[in-house]
């Protein structure tokens, strides 16, 4: 009766763990739809200029949910950055630099598509028959669930080079948070770069992380 409970106990481990697989591996990333950056509570507008930069963290549940890897355990922080042009000319994005300052001063910057992906693929290098995914050697035994890794970080960053007039571009900017004290409350965004039609740079973007903007205490 013993073994037949165990191994009952154990199939149906295995059949959760199969589950568990299966739906992973059916999860697709869909970007989620980008409003207006004057709608968000967390943004600095710049009237002269008619152009607004907002963000959105994606940090805790429902949310962080769009995504196939759990970039929070992973000690990473996705931001959704959304910037609005409300002007006749296009902006240019190409030479942007995104910093997330927080509470303590500590400086951090938007992590670059390989650097997330090393570090949320576990990339320890080795093996038999090793292949590559992006600019990356991996092994081969990683190779699904590491392409899809791929595949979403390239598909949910920020790659806007532009925002025509009376548009909107949205993408994410993730940060490495592991190891940071208190990363989110009384953290700002900052953004430079960002320049008109002429080639002039607009005044920075202080973006504040609020409170409502925020995954809760334990997180922040």
């Amino acid at each position: 009766m013993f073994f037949r409970r165990l191994l009952s106990a154990s199939a149906a481990v295995v059949a959760v763990a199969l589950s568990s697989m299966a739906l992973w591996a059916a999860k697709e990333f869909v970007p989620p739809r980008a409003e207006n950056a004057n709608t968000y509570a967390s943004k600095d507008a710049h009237p002269k200029d008619k152009v607004t930069a907002a963000i959105d963290l994606y940090n805790a549940a429902p949310k962080d949910q769009i995504f196939i890897t759990p970039y929070a355990q992973e000690g990473i922080l996705p931001v959704l950055l959304i910037v609005t042009n409300d002007g006749d000319q296009p902006i240019t994005l190409s030479d942007m630099h995104a910093e997330l300052v927080t509470a303590g001063r500590a400086k951090l910057e938007a992590l670059d598509t390989d650097d997330v992906f090393r570090r949320v693929a576990h990339i320890k290098g080795d093996s038999n028959g090793p292949q590559r995914i992006g600019p990356i050697t991996i092994n081969g035994t990683k190779n699904k669930k590491a392409q899809k890794q791929y595949e979403e970080i390239t598909a949910a960053r920020f790659a806007a080079e532009a925002v025509e007039p009376h548009t909107t571009k949205s993408g994410f900017l993730f940060f490495d948070i592991e190891d940071v004290k208190q990363p989110v409350a009384g953290a700002h965004v900052y953004l430079t770069g960002v320049r008109d039609a002429g080639g002039n740079e607009l005044l920075y973007f202080d973006i504040p992380v609020i409170p409502s903007n925020a995954a809760g205490a334990g997180l922040q």
